[in-house]
């Protein structure tokens, strides 16, 4: 099951991040996330402290930090959401630069960049370790329902698939002196996006029938079974115990 070919976020090292299972990452990632949403955002150190744990896995991984910054580059329509939090909040109000902000949408945009940020950062350094294949290997060992899995294997498997059908499409428009300049030509575009789909629809239909073919009957075979021993959950478990201390110190102080 997966993809036969590393994804493009991955970056291969041998690090003890790596050669970890891909459940142990992902529930540690996931519990990591849950430990950071759920700190009160008046905890400002807290969240330095977290973005310090997980500079020390990426730099344990041996992710250079411009990369990982630059991957980080996704959240940015967050970011834009978030700075427009202390104009539209209501409530009490400070000027700050000769601007009226809420306190409250300061608060709140606050917490969406720290936690969003955090998030984020964690997923990025899960990717950059993790391979598409173990990861849907992962999903499965978690127990995750196995309709869900096959539909992000199928995903992940015909994304590229279905990237260079529409390629094609576009060379064979601009083959034929087709160029998207103005609004008048978004009817082309959108017939584009219909064949596109009719397409996608036509050659699943023709896969489902090869792997019904096959013996098919909706459950997809497990090629290798990941196990991971009480060493490795032990140190996956890290970076989430040491950020549920500081969690609790958080709502201590």
């Amino acid at each position: 099951m997966g993809a036969g070919h590393a994804h493009r976020l991955y970056r291969h090292a041998d690090s003890p991040v790596h050669t970890l299972p891909p459940h142990c990452k992902i529930a540690a990632v996931f519990a990591f996330v849950l430990v950071v949403v759920s700190t009160p955002r008046e905890a400002v150190w807290a969240f330095g402290l977290y973005a310090l744990l997980v500079a020390a896995v990426a730099a344990t991984a041996r992710i250079p930090a411009g990369l990982l910054l630059r991957r980080m580059l996704i959240e940015v329509p967050f970011v834009l959401f978030a700075v427009l939090m202390p104009f539209v909040a209501e409530g009490e109000r400070i000027e700050v630069l000769g601007m009226s902000l809420s306190v409250s949408g300061l608060w709140g945009a606050w917490n969406v960049l720290a936690k969003g940020t955090l998030g984020v950062a964690a997923s990025v350094v899960l990717a950059s370790t993790t391979e598409l294949r173990e990861l849907l290997l992962g999903l499965q060992r978690l127990k995750l329902p196995p309709l869900l899995v096959q539909i992000a294997s199928f995903m992940i498997r015909y994304g590229d698939v279905i990237t260079d059908e529409l390629r094609r499409m576009s060379v064979a428009r601009r083959s034929r002196g087709f160029e998207a300049r103005g609004i008048r030509h978004w009817g082309v575009l959108a017939k584009t996006a219909g064949a596109l789909f009719i397409r996608s629809y036509e050659r699943g239909e023709r896969v489902h029938l090869a792997m019904v073919s096959r013996g098919y009957t909706g459950s997809m075979p497990v090629i290798d079974d990941v196990t991971a021993a009480p060493a490795q959950w032990a140190r996956a478990a890290v970076l989430p115990a040491a950020a549920l201390a500081v969690c609790v110190i958080g709502w201590t102080l």
